[in-house]
């Protein structure tokens, strides 16, 4: 046989889904193996000082638990060999919903980019005015004038998202339905590549969430590490997700959904995380949920620590709700489910943060190396690793698709070095939120 008959033979061996993941399971096991043996001196000397319940509660939350994740998420995507989604003969007509609140100075240029679409199928787009109290409702009024497929749905009372999604739904046309954030911006191709991916995905996918990318990165240091954010851990995450047949967020400000399928599990649920509670009922109702890397749009994140930490609360509590709302869907026996599994260790994992990781880094200030040391410094060397193998994913996706990753070194830096410094506080306060049943309000993100 020669070389290229072996390459060709080499390049049709087929690694099915479940055997990958049992790959990625027993490296990421071994990693915790390893990781145990070595922290065995870290747990003995903070035991002495905190006491062992204390002390495995802490090591275990801020080193060993996430060692196992960021391992097992390595693997999986080193092993992640995505079918290339093919184009259709026909392209199939498809309704989009836009909820809007006080988007005055964006909603214009979301339309817009919508049109630049040039859509080969036929389009339908629904915005539907949440109560606003700025000039969205003149705005789409002017642009509806311009625009023969956009339905304007003008709610003169604020009533949340979910809804106003729900209302919108009921005017519907079309099999395919696809949300889309009000302050966002489609990159070229979108709205065709997520239907591709749609159909091009196993028959029983209900819904494909697209990639959510950072528009207003530029703006400050707080824009720019979520660019790294959203370039990096989420959209690794969901490609890893989206391999073992689950990606447990159809994200409200890019998603396309199956309208039969909505329709079954009843819209949009009314709380804050209205995205991720839908998600995990179209997953329970046994349906899968796909995730389209080159279907791109670029949304504006918070500008502002009190708003990042606004949003991040809200997913956390979304999380919280989902579970209190779709419990049963820790008994599925399938491969998504290990990672609902894994959203139940989060707030010990940024609990543990919070109270253990945050103080370390002050009394090592001081020389008291106990919680922060340096066994946890060895990991930093990890977390870069893991950064530059999902820049490497990423980047050529972004070739692929005509974008530049552009230079943002200090993001990048504040991204792997502090971004969790308020992340996790500030999951753990959307946890007490849901928790002490705070009050809710609108929010897009």
């Amino acid at each position: 046989m020669n070389e290229s008959s072996q390459k060709t033979q080499h390049s049709m061996i087929y690694l099915p889904v479940s055997g990958k993941f049992l790959i990625a399971l027993i490296g990421s096991v071994a990693w915790v193996a390893f990781s145990i043996w070595a922290a065995q001196a870290w747990l003995t000397e903070l035991t002495t000082h905190v006491g062992i319940v204390l002390a495995v509660f802490l090591v275990y939350g801020i080193a060993i638990v996430p060692g196992f994740m960021n391992a097992f998420l390595a693997i999986s995507l080193l092993l992640d060999k995505r079918p290339p989604r093919t184009a259709l003969s026909v392209y199939p007509p498809i309704s989009i919903l836009i909820a809007a609140y006080n988007e005055e100075a964006s909603i214009e240029e979301t339309l817009v980019s919508i049109e630049r679409q040039n859509y080969p199928g036929e389009l339908q787009v629904l915005v539907i005015n949440d109560g606003s109290k700025d000039g969205t409702a003149t705005v789409v009024e002017g642009a509806c004038a311009r625009y023969p497929w956009i339905t304007f749905v003008d709610l003169k009372q604020n009533g949340g998202k979910a809804r106003a999604l729900n209302i919108g739904f009921k005017q519907v046309l079309h099999d395919i339905v696809i949300t889309v954030d009000a302050d966002s911006f489609l990159y070229k191709g979108a709205l065709t590549s997520i239907v591709e991916r749609y159909h091009s995905d196993p028959p029983n996918t209900r819904a494909v969430a697209g990639k959510i990318l950072v528009r207003n990165s530029r703006y400050n240091w707080i824009t720019r590490c979520q660019e790294w954010d959203y370039f990096h851990g989420i959209a690794a995450i969901k490609r890893v997700q989206s391999l073992f047949q689950g990606t447990l967020v159809a994200q409200g400000a890019f998603s396309l959904y199956d309208r039969d399928a909505l329709e079954e599990v009843g819209g949009w649920p009314e709380c804050v995380g209205e995205d991720i509670v839908l998600t995990w009922a179209l997953l329970k109702a046994g349906y899968r949920i796909g995730h389209c890397e080159d279907a791109c749009l670029f949304t504006n994140v918070p500008t502002s620590i009190r708003q990042l930490v606004k949003q991040r609360q809200r997913w956390a509590r979304g999380m919280t709700e989902a579970f209190a709302k779709h419990p049963g869907i820790l008994l599925q026996p399938r491969l998504s489910t290990f990672f609902i599994y894994w959203n139940l260790l989060f707030p010990w994992l940024d609990l543990a943060y919070t109270i253990g990781f945050i103080p370390g880094l002050v009394l090592a200030l001081f020389g008291y190396f106990w919680i922060v040391g340096p066994m946890t410094l060895a990991l930093i060397p990890a977390a870069f690793a893991l950064s530059l193998l999902m820049f490497s994913i990423e980047r050529r996706m972004f070739k692929q698709t005509g974008l530049v990753v552009r230079k943002n070194f200090q993001g990048f830096f504040i991204y792997v070095l502090l971004y969790s410094l308020i992340l996790q506080p500030a999951s753990v306060l959307g946890y007490l939120d849901e928790l002490f049943k705070r009050p809710k309000s609108w929010g897009t993100k």
